[in-house]
């Protein structure tokens, strides 16, 4: 039972450390990297099924220190992502993608979750539409 007790205090003290947000090198904690998306959700439309799509959100880092994105997540396996993996300095841009296969036919609502250190450690992306046969 001590074991299991350490063993979850160790855990939840990984998991607070890994969601910190104070930047140690100005050792300022209210610098952060700040998203200004273009857009945040995109509408393809009609669409062919089984055809993919793609569409790029392109943003641009108005924070005060380097931004970098750690996680790029679709809501489902239909959804593949590609991101800018360097550091993204302030008042420069850079971009998500994401790919969209569909299956079934019908509309669709999928969220992208972009993980990265700003206020909040995530930004939601949205593509949605409709697949035809």
């Amino acid at each position: 039972m001590k074991k299991l007790f350490l063993l979850a205090t160790f855990i939840l003290g990984i998991a607070v450390m890994t969601n910190a947000q104070v930047n140690v090198a100005s050792g300022d904690p209210t610098a952060m990297a700040k998203f200004k998306w273009v857009e945040t959700t995109h509408d393809f439309g009609k669409i062919a099924q089984g055809k993919p799509v793609s569409t790029e959100f392109t943003f641009t880092n108005t924070g005060s220190t380097p931004l970098v994105i750690s996680n790029v997540k679709g809501s489902c396996g239909c959804t593949v992502t590609e991101y800018t993996k360097d550091a993204i300095a302030p008042g420069k841009t850079g971009n998500v993608k994401a790919t969209f296969n569909a299956a079934a036919v019908g509309a669709f609502n999928k969220s992208i979750r972009v993980t990265a250190n700003v206020e909040g450690g995530s930004e939601t992306l949205m593509i949605k539409g409709e697949v035809t046969n």
